[in-house]
């Protein structure tokens, strides 16, 4: 059974299939956390760092100290192409834990993002380069590298657990964690929300109120709600 400990390095992660990584890539993140079943989210603090970053791949996770990084370069290379990297933190720390120079060193092993419960900087050159972070907090301070932490053991970061190899995806509006044994059935519900929900687009542009779509009107009516006229 997986579980936390500090100083390991597992090099070998069952990842989501590639194909339902792909299926996923093409939702946002509210459409897949609702198929879901409304889980899967991490929490709203954790935001992109320039308003266009966008992700979606395989978690490789890496368990760091407050205030040191050392972890984020041991994870490099352990990345495969399609990774994200998610990091959480023993404690809560702010930290810039992560800047241009680790973002070109993840971008050659094919790290799609990195979504972090901490802080990063160079956020001007992260954009510059279009590679998506999401982080709690944007810090100048910088780290040092001197105490052990783990990487691709299950983390919780955001509030979110996250293993090894599960589907991350985060955009605008957030970030959402998927099993990665429960990928392709996600990517399928995610895919027949859109088309349900396309559909009601369909009646909300030619005028039908979703009191009436929804059938509002009757348990509104049993609660109480009543109609006057205001003159």
């Amino acid at each position: 059974m997986e579980h936390t400990e500090i100083g390991v390095v597992r090099t070998t992660i069952d990842r989501a299939d590639a194909q339902a990584v792909a299926a996923l890539s093409q939702f946002g993140v509210a459409t897949i956390h609702e198929a879901m079943g409304r889980v899967g989210l991490m929490r709203p603090y954790l935001r992109p760092v320039y308003p266009q970053a966008r992700m979606c791949g395989t978690a490789v996770t890496v368990l760091l100290q407050p205030g040191d990084n050392w972890m984020l370069h041991v994870a490099a290379e352990q990345i495969r192409d399609g990774d994200v990297v998610v990091a959480a933190c023993t404690t809560e720390s702010e930290d810039g834990f992560f800047g241009e120079l680790l973002a070109t060193s993840f971008r050659a092993r094919g790290c799609r993002g990195l979504v972090i419960d901490g802080g990063v900087r160079d956020v001007a050159d992260l954009e510059g380069m279009d590679f998506p972070v999401f982080s709690r907090a944007v810090n100048a301070k910088g780290t040092v590298k001197a105490t052990l932490g783990s990487v691709n053991v299950p983390v919780v970061c955001g509030n979110a657990l996250v293993r090894p190899g599960d589907v991350v995806v985060a955009d605008c509006d957030g970030v959402v964690v998927v099993p990665r044994e429960r990928a392709a059935d996600v990517a399928a519900a995610s895919a027949a929300r859109e088309a349900k929900e396309e559909g009601k687009r369909a009646q909300f542009r030619a005028g039908e109120l979703g009191l009436d779509m929804y059938g509002m009107r009757g348990p509104l009516a049993e609660l109480g709600l009543r109609y006057e006229d205001g003159r």
